[in-house]
Formats: structure tokens, sequence, C-alpha cells
């Protein structure tokens, strides 16, 4: 049976791509082919921000409040199709049911947000900033947008940005990944469902050649991508000089301080689900273990509770989680820990030839832990994007917060204990955009913004939130004067005005 064709969402229809090139979409826990995606002929793309561009002149002028009744609907129809929405979700990224209906959640709190639209767009005004004379802001929206996505989150993160952006008065150009482009895309029929008008949105698929074309399209106007470091230092680059405005949001190694008066159970079970939830492929997947002092005595626990995992398929309701997205990502990280054995670190549970009863094709990584690992080693140097947790010990607080300071990425970190004078202690110190205080994966939600620091981001607005709106929008600034003599004759005692 020949696997369907994933088609683009191009000037207002879905319809099949003239592209020769195609990827398989594959289920990474059987390999069973999916379906085919396309990569967009340069013509489809040029046609597609064509389309959003054309679309932006009547869509700015749309009510914000009108704006926000679409999204009220968008949010309604993806709570609807929860369930439905996770298992396409699940079935081409591997990660368990309940992770993926996580996924798509996360999202809908976005959409949630972006109904509030009309007062996050609300201006500012000083009357009489000097004699007579009143100032106002006006916040007014760029035009077509662009959002490159990863394949760990292909719900929420599409939904970070283009239901957002397409509220504040913006067309968007949607570029999900290769790797799993069905959910995005069913997303995107529920939101024309939802009574989105023709061309505010597009969806073009592909890889490289697409993304370099959107990057340096004169009538792009501001970027949004969430990958890897060195795609993302590509991306900011050339986008900033093509003079786009641009946010990227790049790698990480997230550490958890656990301090000696921590409790031992909530630790491990908390680490547990930060390491290895959703196969460790999360940007704000908790890496490294740092362990303060006595707090190393929780170290034969961890390793008894890493055995218990297990990896499964998307409906096995006793798996942790599921396989890796790809063969390649397999590989690498089966590479990184091999590397770090024989650069001295213990391992102490080894989890790179896991297997899984009747899925031998999957692309299977087991929970791995490392003890006695240094800063220096490859394996805390690399984000390993995959289920394994480094454990470093140190001795104190001071050291704890040294450590992470001289790491370059910046996304994440968090602290486990009962003193409110080091959780302060943590929270002032660290230069770490996003702290968890006995909370292991800090994200915030959206009506505040998702805030990586360092080389974890690039840019100076971030997702979500406040923030996104301003990344989204121009502020126009009116400073306005009218005279007391017009009050009588407004247009002047023999005079007319005619405005077009």
């Amino acid at each position: 049976m020949t696997a369907p064709r994933i088609p683009l969402l191009l000037e207002g229809q879905f319809q099949a791509s003239a592209a020769t090139h195609t990827q398989a979409v594959r289920n990474p826990a059987t390999q069973e082919v999916l379906a085919e995606v396309p990569f967009a002929t340069a013509d489809e793309v040029d046609r597609a921000v064509a389309a959003a561009k054309e679309a932006f002149k009547s869509w700015r002028e749309v009510a914000p409040p009108q704006r926000a009744r679409v999204m009220l609907t968008f949010q309604h129809l993806l709570k609807k199709h929860h369930d439905e929405l996770a298992e396409i979700l699940a079935k081409e990224t591997g990660k368990t049911f309940a992770d993926a209906k996580g996924d798509v959640w996360r999202g809908i709190e976005v959409v949630e947000h972006a109904c509030n639209v009309s007062s996050l767009l609300m201006g500012e005004t000083v009357e009489n900033v000097a004699g007579g004379i009143d100032t106002y802001s006006l916040v007014q929206p760029l035009g077509v947008c662009v959002g490159i996505t990863p394949f760990n989150f292909p719900a929420m993160i599409p939904l970070w940005m283009f239901p957002l952006a397409i509220a504040c008065g913006n067309t968007f150009v949607l570029k999900p990944s290769e790797q799993d482009p069905m959910t995005p895309t069913r997303i995107a029929e529920l939101f024309l469902e939802a009574g989105a008008p023709k061309n505010v949105l597009q969806v073009i698929h592909g890889g490289q050649d697409q993304v370099n074309q959107l990057l340096r399209h004169p009538d792009v106007h501001a970027i949004s991508f969430v990958g890897s470091a060195p795609v993302a230092e590509h991306i900011y680059r050339t986008g900033t000089a093509h003079l786009k405005r641009v946010q990227c949001f790049a790698g990480a190694k997230n550490h958890m301080v656990v301090m000696p008066d921590a409790q031992p159970q909530q630790v491990v079970n908390n680490l547990i689900g930060a390491s290895c939830g959703a196969a460790g492929q999360r940007c704000m997947a908790i890496s490294v273990a740092v362990l303060v002092g006595s707090a190393r005595e929780v170290i034969p626990h961890l390793a008894a509770s890493f055995r218990e995992l297990r990896p499964g398929v998307w409906d096995d309701s006793g798996a942790a989680y599921g396989p890796v997205i790809s063969a390649k990502a397999k590989a690498r990280i089966q590479d990184l820990i091999r590397q770090g054995k024989e650069e001295g670190a213990v391992c102490a549970f080894d989890g790179s030839d896991c297997t899984v009863p009747d899925y031998p094709q999957g692309n299977w990584v087991g929970p791995t832990l490392f003890t006695g690992v240094t800063p220096e080693m490859t394996i805390y140097r690399e984000e390993i994007f995959g289920p394994v947790l480094l454990v470093i010990e140190v001795e104190t607080l001071a050291e704890a917060i040294a450590l992470i300071n001289a790491n370059p990425y910046g996304n994440g970190c968090s602290i486990f204990t009962a003193s409110g004078a080091a959780a302060r202690k943590f929270q002032h110190e660290i230069e770490v955009g996003q702290v968890g205080i006995n909370v292991p994966i800090p994200v915030p939600l959206p009506f505040f913004s998702f805030t990586g620091w360092k080389k974890s981001f690039l840019g100076d607005l971030h997702a979500y939130g406040k923030q996104a709106v301003r990344f989204y929008t121009e502020t126009k600034t009116v400073t306005a004067r009218w005279f007391d003599e017009d009050i009588e004759h407004p247009h002047g005692p023999n005079m007319t005005i005619q405005l077009k």
C-alpha cells in the first residue's frame, strides 16, 4: 500500500506539491512508513509568501476582538480533537500517549492566551507631555512571519508561534519538521475549520533549501526557530543579515541541584521524569544532577530506579517513554555513551543496547546513568538529547552555582531543597533564564514568556507571553497637538476637507 503524501497548505487550500524530492515519515518504533513528505519547490515557497503578503493587507484591518474569536473557536476544536491529535503525534514521534497529550495541551494553553489578544495589543497614553500635546503609542503587526519548528514537539511549538502571530494581525508561513509533519498538518486543518481567513496561514514542507529561501525572502519580516545550536546560529546570522527580526531557541544543558536537605524520594522521582521523559528529547530536560555534599547518598536509589524504567510503544500504558526519533539520533546517543565510558565516567546503568520485545526495528535507547562526570568530558559538553542523566558531585551550593554559570547554555535549571535561603541565593545568582525551585522542568505558562539565556537563545524577545506580542508587532508613537482656535471653526471659516 502506498503511503499518503502530505499536502501543502498553499494559497488557501491543501494541495499536492509539484516537488519530486520527498522523504519518508516513519514510526520510530516500527519503521513503518506513515506518509511521504514533499520538499516544496522554490516556486511554491515564493507563492506561499506572496499569498500571505496579499492576505496581510486585509487581515491587519480585522478588529482584534474578531481575530480573538477565531482563536476561541480554534482552541475549542483543539480540545475536541485532543486525543486524535495525540495519537497522530505519538505514532510519528514515538512518544507515549500520555506524553503526546501533554504536547498538544501545552500548545492549547498558548492558543488560549492568544484569545486575550485585544488587551495584549493595548498601547500607552500620556496626556499633556507638553503644553496641549498628547503622546500615545499604537501596536501594529509586522507582515509575513515564518516559523521553523523541530521534531520533538510537533504540536506545542507550532502553536507557540502562529496563533499569537496571527492574532496580532500578521500572516504566517509554517515550515514544520520534515520528520513529523502529520501533526502540524492536522492542526492547520483545524485552524481553517475554526474560520481562519484564506491565506492567513500557509504550511510549506521541506528542509535546508526551503528554510534558506525563507530566510532570504524580501517579503518575510520575522523568523521564529527552535532547534539545535549550530542550526540556530546559521538561521540567526542569515536572517538578521537579510534584515529580519529573528528569535532562535537553541541547545541546552540543564542542571538540577540537589541539596542535602532535599527529600530523597522526591528527588529520585523528579530526576527520572525530567531526564528520561520523552526519551530525553526536550530542550528543558534535566541532563545533569548536581549533588551537594551528603546528597550523594541518593545515587544508589537513583540507579535502582533507572533499572526499573523501560521504553515502549505509544499505546503501552506501562512504558516510561518511547523510542528516539530516528536511527541517526540513536546512533549519536550511543556514540556519546561510548565516549563517556572511554573518558572515565562510571556508567552506573547502561541502556545503549536496549531492546523492546516484538519491536526489534525500533530506535530504542534505554535509561542511562553516569556518575563521576567532570565538566571536561564530552558527555557534559555536548547536548545528548536522549534518556541519559549525568551525576556531578560538589561540596557546596556555591560550587554548584559556579559550575552551572560556567556552562555556555542557560535554558533551564532547578534546585531541590527545604531551605528558603538556599533557594533564594540560587535564584538570584544563577545565570539561567528559567529556574525551578522544587520543580524539575520550570517551563512557564503562556502568560509569562519562555526565557532561555546565553547560547540557548539568540535574539532579544522570547516565545509566547508579552515578549512574543512585542516580537510580532511594531510600536508606533504618535505625538498630537490640537489648536484651541480650531474648536469653533474646525475646518477654518471658509474651508472643507475631503478624505479618501
